[in-house]
């Protein structure tokens, strides 16, 4: 508390005043104990009142809640996630088509409904997996949060170009492992199939009408889709962005479910260039048994596509979200 003595003026908005008392006698000492106290003693020109002015409250600030994200300061890590969580993407959903397509496999014939059900659940490991570079798994969704203006990956990684590079170098390697990893698993039934074109289908997407120009729209659309979604729901908060994790393991494997479900028919729903261009490479490199050639005509589709749909997406969101949201 500060005492505020004011000389002849009206009492202070706001304060506490009270009139200064008068003595009647000059002040008196009393004794109390071996000291003297003395009272007092007034002005010659006393004030008329005495105001106490409470001093402002210091509210201490509100904790700050921490921000929901992996901090990740090794961009190995990152690249060692990227890898894994994208390997283990490629594995599943390869491996679904492996059991529906090859020769003498229990799941022969189980139908396309089996298959996009199959990849769902593979994204749903692969996020699970990459959750500490924020799952991108994609670098249609990496360069898609670039373009959107992101200053950091939800992974705590600044958004720069060897942070890029690193997420989709380890994208691609992880596809290409997880592809080689499906094909020591189903060796004998890749051997016991005839047909080259469902070999190279476990592996690669091709379409099912061959017109680039057509079959390159189907991408941009599926992939436009799959990045605007996950910018949407997951958010761009300050300028960081996440991965497929920001969506969620769950929203995300039925996000690719319906994307593949609405618009995987006409060209099998690449939409992520790793997830193609790695296996199509096993497929080129790997002793498959009567593998016929991996038709690098139509390769260039299910990369540019993909890429130029995330990038639209990324760049929409810069106008689209802030009116939605």
């Amino acid at each position: 508390m500060e005492v505020v003595e004011r000389r002849r003026r009206r009492p202070v908005v706001g304060a506490f005043c009270i009139p200064r008392p008068t003595y009647a006698q000059p002040p008196q000492p009393v004794r109390g104990g071996d000291l003297f106290v003395n009272r007092p003693i007034p002005l010659r020109n006393p004030p008329r009142y005495i105001c106490a002015v409470r001093s402002p409250r210091r509210v201490a600030p509100a904790p700050q809640a921490l921000p929901r994200k992996v901090n990740v300061d090794n961009i190995g890590v990152v690249f060692l996630s990227e890898v894994l969580g994208t390997g283990m993407l490629v594995l599943l959903g390869t491996g679904v088509v492996a059991n529906v397509a090859l020769a003498k496999n229990k799941g022969l014939g189980g139908g396309f409904l089996m298959v996009t059900i199959g990849w769902a659940f593979a994204v749903y490991a692969g996020v699970i997996v990459a959750y500490n570079s924020g799952a991108h798994l994609n670098p249609a969704v990496t360069l898609g949060l670039v373009a959107s203006g992101a200053t950091e990956f939800g992974s705590g990684v600044p958004v720069n170009f060897l942070s890029v590079l690193t997420y989709i170098a380890a994208q691609f390697l992880g596809a290409f492992i997880g592809a080689i990893i499906c094909w020591a698993a189903y060796k004998q039934h890749f051997d016991a199939e005839p047909n080259s074109a469902n070999k190279l289908g476990v592996f690669s997407t091709g379409p099912a009408i061959r017109s680039y120009g057509w079959n390159l729209t189907t991408e941009i659309i599926g992939t436009f889709v799959l990045v605007f979604v996950v910018l949407a729901f997951g958010g761009e908060r300050q300028g960081e962005s996440g991965g497929l994790a920001a969506l969620g393991a769950l929203p995300v494997a039925l996000l690719v479910l319906v994307i593949g479900t609405s618009l995987g028919g006409p060209t099998g729903y690449a939409i992520n260039p790793a997830r193609d261009l790695g296996p199509r490479i096993a497929h080129f490199v790997l002793p498959i048994k009567g593998k016929g050639g991996s038709d690098w005509a139509y390769s260039w589709v299910p990369v540019v596509g993909p890429v130029i749909g995330g990038v639209l997406a990324g760049w929409a969101s810069l106008f689209l979200l802030p009116v939605l949201t």
